[in-house]
């Protein structure tokens, strides 16, 4: 059973390897020579969008081949000669697609055997690089759509279509930019390839040590004060990598024992830093991969995308924040010693002049350059701003660990874009997306709300099984048509499907922030993932407030209705966090804490009338609270 358990957890779950000798020196100009290759795709580099893609998705899959075992069994010093095989295979597959593609080009897609059999092992070698890397829900789900395309007559009512032969099927999903080769992948080759390297550069610079230090310097005398830290280390660290797990494993190192030294339970420390790390994704400027890949779904600019992305996250870290002081004050835990504490002044002028090359990539973004020449310049930036002072210069060897580690990193983000090319290409040759979207509005009654659930509903299922990034790719490709056919803005309906595919990292049973920070605090993983996912119930509101207040994602943007409706979503969520924890000014009854709940949740809803009236319900409720003569509540607290 547990053999039979390696083979279908996600691949997160086995670490990676941690090659030496012959194999890691290998390892090593593979991975680099990938960075540099993606360098002069990117900037002086001729080729055609697929021939990019081919590139990026052969080494990729090399890379996952020999870091990624393939069972709990399989070596962990080196790759075994199977996967030296697979890596050598995707290199080549990758280079038989770059000589012959003209040729197929030229000949309309007339694919010879020997075309249509390389198209059959590269699908073959991606399916196996999304077992390990991603993990097998998605891989599954991925097989599931590509079967749909082929036995779509046997399938009853509104989901049956013709079908199509497997000729067709290999020639679109293996050999053109409508399967594994397209927008997805050509999103991840470009735009995300490039910012995990700006976030990798970054870290190699010291970087974290500052955001770690600053927070500490702020938060850290505050009650609760080291779980304040990590919510304010891990937003800090979410703005430059974008990624969950690199802030868990990057901000967690430092803040888990923070927290369970001052009293929090290891569970709950590592709770803290899961749901806090996975606004990271939500965290401009450099929002996580689906962002990008959402800026190419709606055709507008990135800086749209991350202009949006304000709010969401300064909404969500509130939350986190109500959460855990509300916590620490049900607890009396206290902050740390002044003496404990770094010095704010002192921790600027050490390393606070590495904010310049945020501070030029957001400037570059606002005034309107692509994020891949933002990109560009904050590499450059980076590498001379930290040249500046003895603590962050970094040397070749740093450098080359940069490339090597943000190579590795980009690696399971680009198997996942291209892995659901399976999806996106099934949905566009099929219809698929148009079907479930009439679905949605039968189902719904026509009433938005209604429709809203089930889409929230669907991608939080798909989230339980899937990481973010595939999981707002097939939120949005499925679920985003049918809120925008009710009249929802295209940007707050792909939001509303980001969010909550940002809420797969925290959500069980895959939860792979949660459980990467369970490793850290020394805690079982599952009672994290719940903890994690009670921290951050507050902010599943949040998505209905932009569906129903778009302003606040700065779409029909007039100041004082954005204001209040601001004013008016933090007051929300700091009731329902009251109510969820169960104290504000004492402890609460049970009674109590529904109230409270109650108020938060109807400030979302879209009638003003019953806004405000909710705004005065949670006005009475408090001033009861605070003056009542009951002093202790009874029924304890969520699992957080």
């Amino acid at each position: 059973m547990k053999k039979i358990l390696s083979a279908i957890l996600p691949g997160d779950s086995i670490p990676t390897r941690k090659l030496s000798g012959t194999a890691g020196i290998a390892a090593l100009i593979l991975t680099v020579s990938t960075a540099l290759v993606h360098f002069w795709m990117n900037s002086i580099g001729l080729l055609i969008a697929i021939k990019m893609n081919a590139i990026h998705l052969g080494s990729l899959m090399a890379i996952i081949f020999l870091f990624y075992p393939a069972f709990s069994r399989s070596p962990r010093e080196h790759p075994s000669l199977p996967d030296w095989v697979l890596a050598a295979s995707s290199l080549g597959c990758m280079f038989w697609l770059l000589f012959t593609y003209d040729r197929l080009l030229q000949t309309n897609l007339q694919a010879t055997f020997a075309d249509l059999a390389v198209a059959v092992a590269t699908m073959a070698l991606l399916v196996e690089a999304s077992r390990r890397a991603v993990g097998l829900p998605l891989t599954v789900l991925s097989l599931l759509f590509l079967a749909y395309t082929r036995l779509g007559p046997y399938f009853p009512g509104l989901f049956a279509h013709r079908g199509f032969n497997w000729e067709r099927i290999i020639i679109r999903m293996g050999l053109t930019d409508q399967g594994i080769y397209g927008v997805t992948l050509m999103v991840s080759s470009s735009y995300v390839f490039m910012f995990i390297l700006f976030g990798a550069f970054l870290a190699a610079s010291r970087t974290s040590e500052f955001f770690n230090d600053f927070s500490l310097a702020l938060a850290g005398k505050y009650r609760g004060g080291p779980a304040k830290v990590a919510v304010m280390a891990s937003a800090l660290m979410g703005s430059i990598s974008g990624s969950a797990q690199a802030n868990v494993a990057t901000t967690g190192a430092f803040t888990i024992p923070l927290m369970k030294r001052v009293g929090y339970m290891p569970h709950f420390a590592g709770a803290v830093e899961a749901a806090a790390s996975t606004g990271g994704i939500l965290m401009p400027p450099i929002m996580g991969a689906a962002a990008f890949i959402m800026s190419t779904f709606l055709g507008i600019p990135y800086v749209k995308i991350m202009i949006a992305g304000f709010t969401p996250a300064f909404l969500y870290y509130l939350a986190i924040m109500f959460m855990v002081d509300l916590r620490a004050k049900k607890k009396g835990l206290k902050g740390m010693e002044p003496s404990e504490l770094p010095s704010l002044k002192a921790a600027m002028l050490d390393k606070g002049h590495m904010i310049i090359p945020l501070v030029l990539i957001i400037y570059l973004l606002v005034v309107g350059y692509t994020p891949l020449y933002s990109a560009f310049i904050g590499l450059f930036a980076i590498i001379l701003v930290s040249s500046l002072k003895k603590s962050t210069r970094m040397g070749i060897r740093d450098i080359i660990n940069a490339l090597d580690s943000g190579t590795r990193s980009a690696a399971p983000v680009g198997i996942s874009c291209a892995i659901v090319g399976f999806i996106v290409g099934a949905v566009g040759m099929t219809g698929l997306g148009q079907v479930i979207a009439m679905n949605i509005i039968m189902f719904a009654g026509g009433k938005l709300w209604a429709a809203l659930i089930l889409c929230m509903v669907a991608a939080i299922i798909l989230g339980m099984g899937l990481p973010a990034t595939p999981c707002y790719i097939i939120t949005a490709t499925i679920a985003a048509p049918a809120l925008q056919q009710m009249g929802v803005h295209p940007l707050a309906a792909h939001f509303f499907a980001f969010y909550y595919g940002t809420m797969s990292a925290v959500v069980p049973p895959v939860a792979l922030t949660s459980y990467t920070a369970a490793g850290l605090a020394g805690a079982k993983p599952f009672r994290v993932a719940m903890a994690a996912l009670g921290l951050a119930f507050s902010g599943l509101l949040l998505p209905y407030l932009f569906v129903y207040n778009p302003d606040l994602l700065f779409i029909d943007f007039i100041l004082p209705k954005y204001l209040l409706d601001l004013a008016t979503a933090a007051l929300g969520i700091f009731s329902l966090s009251c109510g969820v924890i169960g104290i504000m000014k004492r402890d609460m009854h049970i009674w109590e804490r529904l109230l409270f709940a109650f108020a938060g949740i109807a400030m979302v809803n879209p009638l003003r009338m019953i806004r405000l009236s909710s705004v005065l319900f949670f006005l009475l409720i408090t001033a009861w609270h605070c003056y009542s003569g009951r002093t202790k509540g009874k029924g304890g607290t969520l699992p957080v």
